[in-house]
């Protein structure tokens, strides 16, 4: 990756964040890494754990962020969570897969697709 895709991935991830604790999750973790992978956001959202892969892009020349978690990814998400669960000792009666879409262009766009997987 590109220093420039990881500063415009970072940023959607910050953006991500703010809009997360603005409908009112409690993050739990960013950035999690082990060596099957990474995740990107870890919240509570009430009594559930969710999991959220952030996807920025700055055009939709490529189709748009979200279409980029192919089940390939999905897959790596799910043992990742199943990971991070264990590593952190949290139990939970239910987990959700959240997929944000960060578009930037002249302004932001974000498109959050709660359950996506």
């Amino acid at each position: 990756m590109t220093n420039r895709n990881q500063l415009v991935g970072g940023f959607g991830e910050r953006v991500a964040c703010r809009y997360l604790v603005s409908q009112g999750l409690v993050l739990l973790d960013r950035n999690w890494r082990s060596r099957a992978g990474e995740l990107d956001v870890v919240a509570r959202d009430g009594p559930d754990v969710v999991f959220v892969e952030v996807k920025t892009r700055r055009s939709t020349r490529f189709g748009m962020p979200a279409e980029s978690v192919v089940p390939a990814k999905v897959r790596r998400l799910r043992t990742l969570a199943r990971m991070w669960l264990a590593a952190n000792d949290v139990r939970c009666e239910h987990v959700r897969f959240d997929v944000i879409s960060v578009l930037v262009g002249r302004s932001v766009a974000l498109q959050h697709l709660r359950g996506a997987f």
